[in-house]
């Protein structure tokens, strides 16, 4: 017998949504877990133990990077993310257990953003646990000092205007992310009833990705 699908709800659409700012960089990520929670039982030291690039003993807690589709370390890196985070393991475990996801942008990647020198930072997607205007009786804890969070542009009813109006922002202002930066790509909406991220880019929108990355 055929098992039953029911027809899944429909999310409604003017409801709350959070526009930030696309940055043009590297998709990355953190993810914190216990070291017991990826050993395979056997050798004590699973495959996913062996990319661990940060220890916490007293807590036993591991760190792995990534990139937006695999696991990666300082010696098979993307422009330097995984380095970077070793360096700051200490600082980044606040983080607490689970993905933090984020971009990895500056000198060198993409757009590049007026940064010099090699400077690259990590800009944390989730304003609503790391944003400086986040409900902080929900989330007390102050995001690491070496994280960033991606700018909210707009926070209010889900309607395409604010989507307008904050990439026309953006396009007359500059970049929310490096003040100054008159080339900035474009929004994410995240629609917080669906669940769901859609992003809009000012220029070269209605093309698909595999022509814009050039």
């Amino acid at each position: 017998m055929t098992t039953f699908e029911e027809f899944p709800k429909i999310a409604r659409l003017s409801r709350e949504c959070v526009i930030t700012e696309k940055i043009d960089g590297t998709n990355a990520q953190v993810f914190i877990v216990k070291a017991s929670d990826i050993e395979d039982g056997v050798s004590a030291v699973g495959p996913l133990a062996r990319l661990a690039i940060g220890v916490k003993s007293d807590e036993g807690l591991v760190m792995l990077a990534g990139s937006r589709t695999q696991y990666i370390t300082p010696e098979r890196d993307n422009h330097g993310f995984a380095r970077w985070a070793m360096e700051h393991a200490r600082e980044l475990f606040a983080l607490g257990e689970g993905r933090h996801y984020g971009e990895w942008w500056g000198s060198g990647i993409q757009r590049g953003y007026g940064l010099q020198k090699g400077e690259k930072r990590f800009s944390l997607f989730n304003v609503a646990r790391w944003g400086d205007d986040r409900d902080r009786e929900k989330f007390p804890g102050n995001r690491p000092a070496c994280c960033h969070v991606v700018p909210t542009l707009y926070r209010g009813d889900f309607h395409t205007t604010a989507a307008d109006f904050a990439l026309q922002s953006l396009r007359e202002l500059g970049s929310k992310a490096a003040p100054g930066f008159m080339n900035p790509e474009g929004i994410v909406v995240f629609h917080e009833a669906a669940r769901l991220m859609f992003k809009k880019t000012i220029e070269r929108d209605s093309e698909p990705k595999s022509k814009t990355a050039a």
